[in-house]
C-alpha cells in the first residue's frame, strides 16, 4: 500500500496515529522508525508525516532522527483527565446532599481558557421554577460566580489582561463591565470565601460558588449554587464554601496550618 493510499481522510489519520500510539506505549524503550513502521503495517512515510505532526503537538518525543517515544503531553492530559474524573466522582455525592438541603440546582465546573465548563450537576423537578445548565455548557469567566474565582486565582494583573482580551462584554443589564466593578467584586470574593453572581449572566437568576483545591492546593473546579433571584439564602454563601471544602478534602487537599491525622 503506497502513503498516498493510507492517507484519505481525518477519520484514518486518527485511526493510524492511534497505532502509533499503541505501539509506542507496549514499548518502554524508543522504537525506530522501520520498527513502527513495521508493527503498525504503515508505510514508512505515511508513520513519518504523522510522527512529525504529533511531535509538534508534544504527543511524542523524538529522542534523535528516526527514534521516538511516547511524549511528555500525554502525561499532562492524562494528570488533567484524572483529576477531573476524580472530582466529579467524589463531588457528585456531596452535590447531591447540598441539593438535598436547598432544593437547588448545584453545578461543577472546570475552566477551559477564558470560559468555565459545566461538568456534572444535580437537580430535580420539584420546584416550580428550576435553574438548569446543560453538562458541556460554556460561559464566560467573569459572568459566572464559578468564573470569578479562577479570575482572583489569577491575580489582579492577569485579571487586567483579561479584561483587556474580552472587554468584559455584558450579558445583562447586571454584567459588571468595568475592571475597577470587577476588581472590587473579587476583593469581597477574597475576604469571604465565596464567589456571587448577581444576574449578571442571566436575569433572575443568581449564583454562589466555591472553590475546590487538589493535594498541591491548585484550584481544578468550582462548586456553586444557582438559583431564582428571590430564592438566593444569604446563608448558602457559607454552606456552600464548606461543602466545597468537603470536596477539596475528599481530593487530597489539605490547607495551610490544618493538621494532618496520623493514619
Amino acid at each position: 500500500m503506497s502513503a498516498k493510499d493510507e492517507i484519505k481522510g481525518p477519520v484514518q489519520v486518527i485511526d493510524r496515529m492511534m497505532k502509533l500510539l499503541n505501539v509506542l506505549a507496549s514499548h518502554p524503550e524508543p522504537l525506530g522508525l522501520k520498527q513502527v513502521a513495521q508493527y503498525t503495517g504503515l508505510h514508512p512515510s505515511t508513520a513519518h508525516r504523522i510522527l512529525s505532526a504529533m511531535a509538534g503537538g508534544r504527543l511524542v518525543d523524538r529522542i534523535d532522527p528516526g527514534s521516538y517515544r511516547l511524549g511528555m503531553r500525554l502525561l499532562e492530559l492524562g494528570n488533567m483527565v484524572r483529576s477531573r474524573i476524580s472530582v466529579r466522582e467524589l463531588a457528585l455525592p456531596v452535590m447531591r446532599e447540598l441539593h438535598a438541603h436547598t432544593g437547588e440546582t448545584v453545578n461543577l465546573s472546570v475552566r477551559h481558557d477564558d470560559e468555565i465548563v459545566y461538568v456534572e450537576r444535580t437537580s430535580s423537578g420539584r420546584a416550580a421554577m428550576r435553574v438548569v445548565h446543560v453538562i458541556g455548557a460554556r460561559a464566560a469567566l467573569h459572568i459566572t460566580a464559578a468564573g470569578k474565582l479562577f479570575l482572583l486565582e489569577d491575580g489582579f494583573p492577569r485579571l487586567r489582561e483579561y479584561a483587556k482580551r474580552t472587554g468584559l462584554a455584558a450579558h445583562t443589564r447586571s454584567t459588571l463591565t468595568s475592571l475597577q466593578l470587577m476588581e472590587r467584586d473579587l476583593e469581597r470574593t477574597q475576604r469571604q470565601g465565596w464567589a456571587t453572581d448577581q444576574e449578571e449572566a442571566e436575569l433572575g437568576v443568581r449564583c454562589v460558588a466555591a472553590g475546590i483545591r487538589d493535594d498541591h492546593g491548585q484550584l481544578i473546579a468550582a462548586l456553586s449554587l444557582s438559583t431564582p433571584a428571590d430564592r438566593m439564602k444569604p446563608q448558602w454563601g457559607p454552606l456552600v464554601k464548606e461543602t466545597a471544602e468537603r470536596i477539596s478534602r475528599a481530593v487530597g487537599h489539605h490547607p495551610p496550618g490544618a493538621r494532618i491525622s496520623a493514619v
